[in-house]
């Protein structure tokens, strides 16, 4: 059988052992620069996957993501950053490490052969119909992220499925499959470099536009983040005056009045008399402001 492409080896790797630093440095620059450039050929599927992640979480349902090792850790990384940025609430997202905490201080590669670990965490977390699973291999073809895919999808859950190479086991029934199609690593099979890089572009990408479809983000501003520390309550009173064209003392008396949501504050500066006829506004337009703000301007 001939090896996945994530396990080839690099054209230009011979002697990097003994090459002078800066060029080694060079050369692995340009490894995860071209891995970068895989994320091109994935935007539909990806585009696709973010508008079935979206209306699972519009109709009441979860998000999910699963996977192990290095490509766990970008799936987490991504998940985690969805309540803070979105607002998106905690109990909205699970993430399915596998190994759980312990692969936070120990990466050890057994826990990604576990199926019956992976079909256990996906049942132990009610994973089912109307959720919407993300799992992500570099290989294709790693069992824990095989198997929770299968679990989730005999549960009645939709499927993404994201691996680096073609033809992937793990694309296998999923509702969308993103080929991040990635060149050789530089160091031979290390995937946390090359195809954990495009992994983690492709994340970003897809739980942006999640973000967008929700409503959650207006023009470049992220207007439903939660802003629980002093630098995001400051971007927050920042959103408020650029979006609603005030100044920021305004927008922090409006954020005040709001109890620190973005949306509401932005709509009390637009006219809205109150914070709640601001928030009536809001669920009429399923959380989009810009809808919201029409809506107000009609009136």
């Amino acid at each position: 059988m001939p090896a996945a492409r994530t396990e080839e080896r690099h054209d230009k790797a011979a002697g990097l052992d003994v090459m002078h630093p800066a060029l080694a440095l060079r050369l692995l620059a340009s490894g995860q620069q071209a891995a970068a450039r895989a994320v091109d050929s994935a935007i539909e599927p990806l585009a696709e996957a973010a508008r079935i992640a979206a209306e699972a979480l519009a109709g009441g349902g979860r998000l999910a993501y699963a996977g192990a090792g290095s490509s766990g850790l970008m799936a987490m990384t991504d998940a985690l950053e969805l309540p803070g940025t979105y607002g998106i609430p905690l109990d909205k997202i699970i993430v399915l490490l596998a190994g759980g905490a312990a692969s936070l201080s120990d990466l050890a590669g057994g826990y990604e052969d576990d199926t019956d670990l992976a079909r256990k965490d996906v049942r132990n977390a009610g994973i089912g119909t109307g959720d919407c699973l993300v799992a992500v291999s570099a290989s294709g073809s790693t069992p824990y992220a095989l198997a929770a895919a299968d679990e989730a999808r005999q549960r009645g859950a939709r499927v993404i499925a994201m691996a680096n190479n073609a033809g992937a086991l793990l694309f296998g029934n999923a509702d969308v499959a993103i080929l991040l199609q990635t060149p050789p690593e530089v160091i031979s099979g290390s995937t946390r470099m090359g195809a954990a890089t495009a992994q983690k572009i492709a994340f970003n990408m897809f739980s942006t536009l999640v973000g967008i479809h929700l409503g959650h983000v207006h023009d470049g501003h992220m207007v439903n983040l939660k802003a629980d520390n002093e630098k995001l309550r400051g971007r927050a009173v920042r959103i408020v005056s650029d979006i609603a064209g005030i100044d920021a003392a305004e927008a922090g008396r409006h954020l005040a009045t709001s109890y620190g949501s973005v949306k509401t504050a932005i709509l009390l500066a637009a006219g809205a008399r109150d914070a709640a006829e601001a928030e009536a506004l809001l669920s009429q337009a399923g959380q989009n402001l810009r809808r919201a703000l029409s809506s107000l301007a009609a009136h």
